[in-house]
């Protein structure tokens, strides 16, 4: 669906972005994350065809963007992080004014507004002024007018953002159902955003992709956390199973530990926690918890930009 290669965008002599190359397949809802300035915004305004890269290609839908823009642009759908509206237009004008930049005509075109203002819940703005909407109402009309047409890819940069709990889940629900149709590049600096939505994350640092994983892959450690009454000098007995590598008290109260058990590179989890539990059934404990640890996204994220920066220190001082 998405085919990025090798794309480059210099502004003057700073580079913004770095051969940044990557696909996107239908269907699939991918996280671009990146502190301020590594480049996101960069390559949302390339893909989109509002900036050209200095080198390198992208390819939508089986259209090149620098070849064939408006081909690629009614495939298209993009929210922009500062969307610009018309305060003296309705929502309704406004709509209609993006279904005319989009192609849409006649029936196609109401259809089309009627479709979005309901996915949206903008149906008791429709004829209010956007000058009068509120931050929420601004962020969803700008959902709004991203969606029309039924894009084939969706580019969304702080969607939820000026959104309260239960309009985040709204929307939530509404880029969910969008992406079983089309490919969505969700942009977002809330970790908690990419978790709820996402099954891959593209990490930036410094206008170089330095991580593409498919979330699950990252959240995954080497660890199990175990909640038992076995005792912690008992407990070093799980240090004879096969797969553990050591075993740390994390936590103690109300009679029971919390024991972290790091495995090796070749331990499998799933048997390994089999063993785990006969080994505290055989000693008569009670096992309260015994699962993978996960590690958080946040966490994931520094140790990404941190371990690039080792790097990059390290091919300076060569």
């Amino acid at each position: 669906m998405l085919k990025v290669e090798d794309l480059t965008r210099r502004y003057g002599a700073f580079l913004a972005v770095e051969s940044v190359s990557f696909t996107v397949s239908k269907g699939e809802i991918v996280g671009l994350l990146g502190h301020n300035g590594a480049g996101k915004t960069t390559i949302m305004k390339m893909l989109s065809g509002f900036l050209e890269p200095s080198c390198g290609s992208a390819e939508v839908d089986g259209h090149h963007i620098q070849d064939d823009l408006k081909s690629v642009q009614k495939v298209l759908g993009y929210l922009p992080e500062t969307l610009p509206l018309y305060p003296e237009m309705t929502v309704a004008e406004y709509l209609n004014f993006s279904a005319d930049l989009k192609g849409l005509r006649n029936g196609e075109k109401t259809t089309e507004i009627l479709r979005v203002t309901e996915s949206t819940d903008l149906r008791e703005k429709f004829l209010s002024p956007i000058s009068n909407l509120s931050r929420g109402f601004k962020q969803r009309l700008g959902v709004a007018q991203a969606i029309l047409g039924n894009p084939s890819l969706l580019i969304l940069d702080e969607p939820t953002n000026g959104l309260d709990p239960e309009q985040t889940q709204h929307m939530r629900s509404l880029i969910r159902d969008i992406a079983k149709n089309a490919t969505v590049i969700l942009s977002t600096h809330i970790m908690q955003e990419v978790d709820a939505l996402c099954s891959r994350v593209l990490m930036l640092h410094s206008g170089k992709l330095a991580l593409d994983a498919q979330l699950d892959e990252l959240r995954a450690s080497n660890s199990v956390l175990v909640e038992s009454t076995l005792d912690p000098i008992r407990a070093k007995s799980m240090e004879n199973l096969s797969g553990v590598e050591s075993i740390s008290v994390i936590a103690t109260a109300d009679g029971s530990s919390t024991y972290r058990v790091t495995t090796n590179a070749s331990a499998e989890l799933k048997n390994l926690s089999a063993s785990i539990a006969n080994e505290i059934s055989h000693q008569k404990e009670a096992l309260f918890l015994l699962k993978p640890e996960l590690r958080d996204l946040e966490t994931l994220f520094k140790e990404v930009g941190n371990e690039v920066s080792e790097v990059q220190e390290v091919e300076d001082a060569a």
